[in-house]
C-alpha cells in the first residue's frame, strides 16, 4: 500500500475525531459553524442515539446542511450506530429505503420538512434543546465497522444499497486530504450535494479529517458558482462535468488552487477552457459509490491517461479492469485473490497507467447485432455544432429487442445532415432511429445523466 496511506494513522483519526476538535475556533462551515459548533451538535445527536438500543436498524441521515451532516457522523461514529443516505429525498425514495432498511429515526435539519414514511421519529439539533454538555463516550470502533449505508438510484426505479466502512470512507479522506495537502487554510467549494459520495467525501469529510473550511451553498449555475467562489475566496472545487461545461470561458477566482471533477467523463474541450481560462488543471477521479477513488489524472498537468491511487492495486485482463482497494465496499462481489472486477473497459498504457473505453455494459444487442452506444456517441459528439450528447438503448415496443436513441445539444445542429454522416460510419443496426435536439440534456443533483428524464423526452 501507499505511503499516503497508513492502517495506522487512519486508526488514530479514528479515535482523534472523538476527542473533540483540533482547532476549535476555526470554521467548518464558512460563516456559519466552528468546529466547536459541530461537536456540540454531534454531542446533541450522541445522546439521543444512545437512547435508541437496537443497532441493527439504521438511522436516516435526510439532512442537506453540511454542518447537521458532519454532526450526525461523528454522534454515529461514537454511538455505534448506522446511518443510511437516500440517493433523494422524494417520498417514493424515502419510503423504498425504509422498505430496504426498515429505519424508524431520521436526521433531520432544523425546521427540515421530508415527506417521511408514516410514524418515521425526527431528530434534529434544534429539537433537543442547549444544555446538553458536548461529551462522547464512544464505544471501541474499528476501522471495519460498517458505518453507512449509501443509496443510488437506478433507470429501472430500484436502489442500489452499498455499504461502507469507517476506514473506507474516513481513510479516502485522510488519503485525499495528505495527496493533495488539504488543511487549515484551504475553503472547498462543491457544486455537487453533500448527500452523495462526491460531496459527502469533499465538502463534509475531507474538512472534517483536514481542519479546512467549506462553503455552505451548493450552487450549480455558472454566475452563481463564480460569485460564491469569489466572495469566499474558495481555493478548491469540487465539481462534476455538467458544471464543468456549462463554466466555458468564465474565471472563476483568483484564490482557486486545486479543482476536482467526478461523477462522470470530463470531455477534453470542457477541461482544456477550464484549464486555459483559470491557469490550473482539474483532477479527474475515476471511481463510484461502491468502490470509492480508484484513479486520477490531470490533462492540465501532462497526464494524458489515468493513473491508480496509490493505495489500489490493479491488473486488467481481457481489457477489462480489475481492483483490489481499501475503498471498496465490503458487499461488492470479489473475483480471484479478492480483486474486484469493474464494468469498464481499459487499455493498459505504459507502466502504471491506463485509459478508459466506456462501459463494458454500453454494449447493446439490436436485431442480434452487437452495438457499441459509446462508439455511437463520439461519433456523434463530433458532429458539426454539437455540444453535448448521450446515446441510450430503448426497448422496442415490439419486444424484439433494443432501438438506439439520442439526444444533443447545441447550437445550429442540422439533424437531417448528422443522420447522414452517422449512416456513413455506423452499421443500420447502430443507426439512432431518433435523434432529438434539445437546449438542456437532463442530470440529477449530484451531475450524472438523469436517465428516466433522458429516456422520457425521447419518448414525447
Amino acid at each position: 500500500m501507499a505511503s499516503d496511506y497508513d492502517q495506522h494513522k487512519l486508526e488514530q483519526l479514528l479515535a482523534e475525531l472523538l476527542q473533540g476538535p483540533v482547532y476549535p475556533d476555526q470554521e467548518f462551515v464558512c460563516n456559519r459553524a466552528t468546529f466547536t459548533d459541530i461537536y456540540a451538535m454531534a454531542s446533541k445527536f450522541y445522546l439521543r442515539l444512545k437512547e435508541i438500543e437496537d443497532k441493527t436498524v439504521p438511522v436516516c441521515l435526510a439532512a442537506e446542511d453540511r454542518s447537521t451532516i458532519a454532526a450526525a457522523l461523528l454522534a454515529s461514529l461514537a454511538s455505534g450506530h448506522i446511518l443510511a443516505l437516500p440517493h433523494s429525498f422524494s417520498a417514493a425514495a424515502l419510503a423504498q429505503m425504509q422498505d430496504a432498511t426498515g429505519y424508524k429515526w431520521a436526521i433531520v435539519d432544523t425546521g427540515q420538512q421530508r415527506d417521511f414514511p408514516a410514524k418515521t421519529q425526527l431528530l434534529s439539533s434544534g429539537s433537543m434543546g442547549d444544555n446538553e454538555t458536548p461529551a462522547f463516550a464512544s464505544e471501541e470502533i474499528s476501522v471495519h465497522t460498517t458505518w453507512l449505508l449509501l443509496f443510488t438510484g437506478g433507470s429501472t426505479g430500484a436502489p442500489k444499497i452499498w455499504s461502507k466502512t469507517a476506514g473506507n470512507m474516513l481513510g479516502e479522506a485522510l488519503f485525499m486530504a495528505a495527496r493533495f495537502n488539504i488543511d487549515t487554510s484551504d475553503t472547498i467549494m462543491a457544486t455537487v450535494t453533500p448527500y452523495h459520495i462526491y460531496g459527502l467525501l469533499f465538502s463534509v469529510l475531507i474538512p472534517l479529517v483536514a481542519s479546512a473550511r467549506v462553503l455552505a451553498e451548493t450552487p450549480s449555475f455558472p454566475a452563481e458558482i463564480a460569485e460564491v467562489a469569489h466572495q469566499e475566496s474558495a481555493t478548491i472545487l469540487a465539481s462534476v462535468p455538467a458544471h464543468y461545461r456549462v463554466l466555458r470561458g468564465r474565471k472563476i477566482t483568483p484564490s482557486l488552487r486545486l479543482a476536482f471533477s467526478s461523477a462522470g467523463m470530463l470531455e477534453q474541450s470542457d477541461n482544456e477552457d477550464f484549464c486555459k481560462t483559470n491557469k490550473i488543471g482539474v483532477v479527474e477521479v475515476y471511481g463510484s459509490t461502491e468502490t470509492g477513488g480508484l484513479a486520477i489524472r490531470d490533462r492540465f498537468g501532462g497526464q494524458e491517461f489515468f493513473s491508480p491511487l496509490p493505495p489500489v492495486e490493479w491488473q486488467i485482463k481481457e481489457e477489462r479492469l480489475y481492483v483490489r482497494s481499501p475503498f471498496l465496499s465490503p458487499d461488492l462481489p470479489m473475483a480471484e485473490h479478492d480483486f474486484f472486477l469493474s464494468g469498464d473497459r481499459v487499455q493498459s498504457r505504459g507502466e502504471n497507467e491506463f485509459s478508459l473505453h466506456g462501459r463494458a455494459d454500453a454494449i447493446t444487442k439490436v436485431g442480434g447485432e452487437r452495438v457499441d452506444l459509446d462508439e455511437i456517441r463520439d461519433l456523434l459528439q463530433k458532429q458539426p455544432d454539437v455540444k453535448e450528447c448521450v446515446v441510450v438503448a430503448l426497448g422496442d415496443d415490439s419486444g424484439r429487442g433494443n432501438r438506439i436513441a439520442a439526444l444533443v445539444r447545441g447550437g445550429d445542429i442540422d439533424l437531417k445532415q448528422i443522420k447522414r454522416n452517422l449512416a456513413s460510419s455506423l452499421e443500420p443496426a447502430a443507426l439512432p432511429k431518433r435523434i432529438r435536439k434539445v437546449d438542456h440534456i437532463p442530470v440529477t443533483a449530484n451531475g450524472k445523466y438523469d436517465r428516466r428524464g433522458i429516456q422520457s423526452l425521447l419518448s414525447e
